[in-house]
């Protein structure tokens, strides 16, 4: 039975404006899930930071612009770092906007992790929905979750199992994955191409592996991504011979996809438990398999042997090994996975549903 059409408000994350690459997969997985909802016949108003840019396939989508200061991601922060709000905070302006218009709506969605759009559950009858897009990354969240759980069991939703798992409160989670517009993505059989790492250049993503198992195979790792460490990048390129790394840059999703596809393989690297992985995501719907460590939501998502091949976490020489027999991935069977696991439309199927469950706990 299709879903009644719904009115929903987006909070989108603080840390950037949509299309800087501040906000990483998030602004991704923004975006995927406005196409979807689009599709299903959904109302979908966007709160962001000014600047923002929605995919041109999203302009059905009401855009609206909040200026003020970014918020520092709980990633930097120390997991026992005190809530920050500083002054002419974006994060509260956002809210302030997505409230006001949510009084015509039917729920508001957000998709920053911080404290007050999570705190303001308790205090008001507009239903709040959370897709949280970490997994425990500050203990004052954690534990403010854990509180607005007990009365609003519903409201929160997980990209992955394994990203779940770090709120072992939550004893039944809503996993919803992840979805991504297909048409944005061209299948390619570069059997023969370079090898690509994509993500934000930070230490959690473990970059450092990546151009020690390229420079090994004697080739030169393409990357792309926003240099959010500069030091750290300096780092890298000094600890590896000259010209080790061929930076690309922060590219759309429609540039970036076209250069991915020539790729014969990614490498995934992280240093941390990754929710889910979207950059995964986008190579196997190129045609790209995928090398990863096997940590994380890229476990849930990476068919070892299908799709890709997992490693040992941090054990580059185990990853070094399966890219070395890449070219045994059949290419088609890749971006099949995709077609049949995470596109837009089921993504977005996923969210209908786990939202009608969120509006039914306030009638």
């Amino acid at each position: 039975m299709k879903s009644p059409i719904m009115r929903i408000v987006l909070i989108s994350t603080p840390i950037g404006f949509l299309g800087s690459g501040k906000g990483g997969g998030v602004e991704l997985t923004l975006n995927s899930l406005v196409s979807g909802l689009i599709s299903l016949g959904h109302s979908v108003e966007v709160v962001a930071p000014k600047n923002s840019k929605l995919h041109e396939s999203n302009v059905r989508a009401k855009l609206h612009f909040v200026e003020g200061e970014d918020q520092i991601s709980w990633q930097h922060q120390n997991y026992n770092s005190p809530v920050s709000i500083p002054d002419n905070s974006l994060l509260v302006g956002m809210l302030e906007k997505g409230l006001n218009i949510a009084k015509h709506a039917d729920v508001l969605l957000n998709m920053s992790y911080d404290w007050l759009p999570i705190w303001m559950t308790l205090n008001l009858e507009i239903p709040i929905a959370h897709i949280i897009s970490m997994g425990s990354e500050s203990s004052v969240i954690s534990n403010l979750i854990s509180k607005v759980y007990a009365k609003y069991p519903n409201n929160f939703a997980f990209h992955s199992k394994m990203q779940a798992n770090d709120y072992p409160f939550i004893k039944k989670p809503t996993i919803i994955g992840n979805g991504f517009n297909l048409d944005n993505y061209i299948f390619q059989d570069s059997v023969k191409g370079p090898l690509a790492w994509v993500g934000r250049v930070a230490p959690e993503k473990g970059l450092e592996d990546a151009v020690y198992v390229a420079s090994q195979l004697g080739e030169k790792l393409k990357v792309w991504g926003f240099i959010e460490d500069e030091m750290y990048a300096s780092k890298i390129e000094k600890s590896f011979p000259q010209g080790a790394i061929d930076w690309m840059g922060f590219l759309s999703t429609d540039e970036l996809q076209k250069e991915l596809g020539k790729c014969r393989g990614l490498l995934n690297t992280p240093k941390w438990n990754e929710a889910y992985g979207n950059v995964i995501v986008e190579a196997l719907a190129c045609g790209v398999p995928v090398v990863a460590y096997k940590r994380g939501g890229p476990s849930e998502i990476i068919q070892h042997g299908k799709t890709g091949y997992l490693a040992d976490p941090d054990d580059k020489k185990n990853m070094l090994s399966y890219v070395e027999i890449i070219e045994k991935i059949k290419r088609q069977k890749c971006r099949e996975w995709v077609e049949k696991n995470a596109s837009a439309d089921i993504f977005a199927n996923k969210v209908v549903n786990w939202l009608n469950k969120v509006m039914h706990e306030y009638k």
